[in-house]
């Protein structure tokens, strides 16, 4: 089955050892092409691996790619827009859900544009207990330089006008209001 806008699915985060991290109910697509798939959520529950669950607090747009190993979470919070980049495997889509091996490195970037690499240690710790190959530990790192320079170059999804074009697909409805009372805080 092809993903067309519009559509409804499930998101899953798996490590590399095929255990499932998270789950997303509900994202709805805004965008599929070849290369990109674009999708939408708000207040959607989460269920972590641990059996805890809970309900995202802002509106979001993620990117996911066919061939870049990461995955971009546009938030829309009301003191800006904060980016949460997961470095992964390229998403597949088998039927049942968007599905992506997660490797445990996170850039944030915050609406001033600064950004921090996030969790180094978890990434060591699983490539050694789960004995990530070379191979893929070379992509990973590859692709967070890769990911860093796009954020510094301010390139989409790193682009304002890009997310918020989205944002409007996504969220029509509540975009006009939004919008004006969130005018400031996003240009």
């Amino acid at each position: 089955m092809k993903l067309t806008k519009g559509f409804v699915t499930d998101i899953h985060s798996y490590k590399h050892n095929e255990i499932i991290h998270r789950v997303w109910r509900n994202t709805k697509i805004v965008d599929a092409s070849d290369d990109l798939l674009i999708t939408a959520h708000k207040k959607t529950r989460v269920f972590e691996q641990s059996g805890r669950s809970w309900l995202t607090k802002e509106p979001a747009i993620c990117y996911f790619y066919k061939d870049l190993w990461f995955n971009v979470i546009v938030m829309f919070k009301r003191t800006g827009i904060v980016y949460y980049c997961n470095l992964s495997s390229p998403y597949i889509y088998d039927g049942e859900a968007i599905k992506y091996i997660d490797y445990d490195l996170d850039v944030k970037v915050f609406p001033n544009g600064e950004y921090i690499i996030l969790d180094k240690n978890e990434y060591r710790y699983h490539a050694r207990i789960m004995d990530y190959p070379n191979n893929i530990k070379k992509v990973v790192e590859d692709e967070l330089k890769k990911l860093v320079k796009l954020i510094e170059n301010k390139e989409p999804p790193f682009d304002k006008a890009y997310v918020l074009k989205h944002y409007k697909e996504a969220f029509e409805r509540e975009y006009h209001k939004k919008w004006q009372d969130s005018k400031l805080i996003y240009q």
